[in-house]
């Protein structure tokens, strides 16, 4: 079975754990979303889509895992290196991008490494693009805009 199968697996039983089937639905429905869009943008940028695509679903597990979103970026960051020392799926440089990208992947106005702004500009597009008629939240516009011109999005 391959790194991110082992993962998904992982995943799927926390979020099966999970009493509220709303919330359970929006968990699956974001973190698979965010992990896909992960895989696309780092393909097109020539990055890890692999590990891009790992960090996705990992980067909000401690608001599914917790049911508090409260610091969910950092706390994230820290259930996320346990997750993947206890599977052993990645080495300590990987765990380290991952959970980087986690930990800044709430701080959309800045700029961090390339690989933490695959992961912020997933959580975007996810947000934007689940329902193109909810309105664009504020945070997010100036990223989602460029997004849409690298992709060719009119």
């Amino acid at each position: 079975m391959n790194r991110t199968e082992i993962l998904r697996k992982y995943i799927d039983e926390i979020l099966l754990n999970m009493t509220d089937v709303e919330e359970r639905r929006c968990a699956y429905l974001h973190l698979y979303g965010v992990a896909q869009f992960c895989a696309l943008i780092a393909l097109k940028r020539g990055k890890n889509a692999e590990l891009a695509t790992m960090s996705g679903m990992l980067h909000d597990i401690y608001s599914y895992a917790k049911m508090d979103s409260k610091d969910h970026a950092h706390r994230g960051a820290i259930l996320a290196r346990k997750i993947l020392e206890s599977l052993h799926i990645t080495n300590a440089d990987e765990t380290k991008m991952i959970c980087c990208a986690i930990y800044n992947h709430s701080e959309k106005e800045m700029v961090h490494s390339e690989f933490d702004e695959i992961l912020k500009d997933a959580d975007v597009f996810q947000h934007c693009l689940y329902n193109t008629t909810f309105e664009i939240k504020a945070h997010e516009k100036s990223r989602y805009e460029k997004l849409k011109l690298e992709f060719g999005i009119a």
